[in-house]
């Protein structure tokens, strides 16, 4: 069912975060996050209509034609955007983690059937209604942690059914469930056996073949690929990605993840919305996003899951980048959705400082998914979506290692989520 749009009035905030602006934040405006003391919203048929300190919204507003959260001694902050993940997918590879960390290596796991390969046969087998409840369980769990609006990339087909299916999935659990769902055809994910060395026939297949269906169904907004070593160069990224522009899909890049390829000068050249990963990115390429306007999405869970270096975060804000933060939720590299620990892991390993993770994790994570001008701050005009935490400062978030601060949630004007229910 189609959620209905509230009403609320929102008083008392000992912090008010506000992460005001309408475009992404760089360099040191990261560290800018706008906080009014006493702090009050109104929200109206989901819409923000007011922000204020308190006096000021109870003099021009009668609260008793609101439902109200009274938020004394608690902080109020726009809700998160987790900006990449692989939300839609079947089966699991709890066995293939324990083989990493006896310290197989990524090819011997292949060999034995493991890698996104397994995903691609497990989430074929699977049923669309159990890719949606499974979909479903998963973004329970990132509203519980603060997530009103998150990615879900396709990628574990690599034909054409499989790929539509996990698209008709996200947006049939978009249409069900309070989370936005913002959809990413990734059908350029791996290379399948048969078209080892022939990957340009593989990008063909999905130009020719699928993307146009994809466009005409509107089952997603943006295009992906994973530009990597041993999977699409950045000739074929090009390609792919110049076709999908023309398609009409913004685009997304996979990039300089494992070795320096030059995916991120790729995706500064081709004005990608983001480019995600970049734990090789060089200097060139992220003076070429900074300048380019990319947003540089940065996935720590993935990288401490892997037991690899973090992306060069302190490096990317300080050379002008507007850097986001997101789960990279998916069976194999990474499977978590807590936003806890991707702020633990950039707080204290990637060199940012709180103020900065919140707002790579709002107005950032909401640049990133191209709706910056109505999600990502608590801003009039934008979506009533709120997050009101347990404790009275938004600093209390890296500092609970771990665990989730977030009492209640609030989408579109309406509670959706309350940790004392």
């Amino acid at each position: 069912m189609m959620m209905k749009k509230g009403s609320l009035l929102i008083k008392n905030a000992a912090e008010l975060v506000t992460c005001r602006g309408f475009q992404a934040k760089k360099g040191k405006e990261m560290s800018e996050l706008h906080i009014i003391a006493n702090g009050a919203v109104v929200v109206e048929e989901g819409i923000i209509k007011a922000v204020g300190t308190t006096e000021e919204i109870l003099k021009a507003y009668n609260e008793e034609n609101y439902e109200v959260i009274d938020a004394t001694g608690k902080a109020v902050l726009p809700g998160f955007v987790d900006s990449h993940t692989h939300l839609v997918f079947g089966g699991y590879r709890a066995e293939e983690f324990s083989w990493r960390l006896r310290g197989d290596d990524y090819m011997s796991i292949m060999e034995r059937g493991g890698g996104i390969l397994s995903s691609v046969k497990s989430t074929k087998e699977a049923t669309k209604e159990e890719l949606f409840e499974s979909a479903k369980k998963r973004l329970d769990s990132m509203l519980s942690f603060g997530v009103t609006t998150v990615e879900a990339k396709s990628g574990y087909g690599l034909d054409y059914e499989t790929e539509i299916k996990q698209l008709e999935v996200a947006k049939e659990v978009n249409e069900h469930h309070p989370v936005d769902v913002v959809s990413t055809f990734l059908g350029a994910h791996a290379v399948p056996k048969e078209y080892k060395g022939k990957e340009d026939t593989f990008i063909d297949f999905f130009i020719e073949k699928v993307m146009p269906e994809v466009v005409e169904r509107d089952l997603a907004e943006f295009c992906d690929i994973f530009c990597e070593k041993n999977v699409f160069s950045v000739e074929d990224s090009r390609k792919l990605l110049t076709k999908a522009k023309e398609m009409g899909f913004k685009i997304k890049l996979h990039a300089d993840e494992i070795v320096q390829l030059g995916g991120a000068e790729l995706a500064a050249e081709l004005g990608a919305t983001s480019a995600d990963h970049l734990l090789q990115a060089s200097d060139k390429g992220i003076q070429a996003m900074a300048e380019a306007g990319v947003i540089t999405t940065l996935l720590p869970g993935t990288a401490f899951s892997l037991k690899e270096d973090f992306a060069r975060a302190r490096y990317m804000i300080d050379h002008n980048c507007a850097v986001a933060l997101a789960t990279d939720l998916n069976p194999g590299s990474c499977f978590t959705e807590s936003i806890p620990l991707i702020f633990a892991l950039a707080t204290l390993y990637m060199g940012m400082s709180t103020e900065e993770a919140i707002t790579a994790l709002t107005i950032n994570g909401a640049a990133a998914v191209d709706r910056a001008d109505t999600i990502g701050s608590i801003d009039v005009g934008k979506k009533g979506d709120i997050i009101i935490l347990e404790f009275p400062s938004y600093k209390f978030i890296p500092y609970h290692v771990g665990v989730s601060t977030v009492e209640k949630v609030v989408k579109e004007g309406k509670l959706v989520f309350d940790k004392q229910k």
